[in-house]
């Protein structure tokens, strides 16, 4: 198994979340293993306008809401994944986000 991680900026998320979902990856029963988590996070992604432009007293520095958004998965289903990340998550900027993918040691259900 596999974990992907991918940092997005706010604008793009509900398509990234609605492009993983419609994925035939994701609705293929033999591999309906799949949890989606999706945090907000402070981040240090390129802002794309100046509403994305927020100043952090914690931190001194000046950030962005992002999100980040976590996933496991089969590891023959990371190319497909990752490809629905990639193109739902485009800005138009240089670098609009990141991907990571991760070996999962082990995965147990919660029954």
């Amino acid at each position: 198994m596999k974990e992907i991680k991918a940092y997005v900026h706010a604008s793009r998320i509900a398509d990234v979340i609605a492009g993983l979902k419609g994925s035939t990856v994701w609705g293929d029963p033999n591999h309906d293993e799949h949890n989606l988590a999706v945090y907000v996070v402070k981040g240090s992604l390129v802002p794309l306008d100046d509403a994305e432009r927020h100043y952090s007293l914690e931190l001194g520095e000046e950030i962005i809401n992002e999100y980040k958004v976590e996933l496991h998965c089969h590891d023959d289903d990371v190319p497909a994944l990752v490809d629905v990340i990639r193109r739902t998550a485009r800005t138009g900027s240089a670098v609009a986000g990141w991907i990571y993918v991760m070996d999962i040691a082990s995965a147990e259900p919660i029954r």
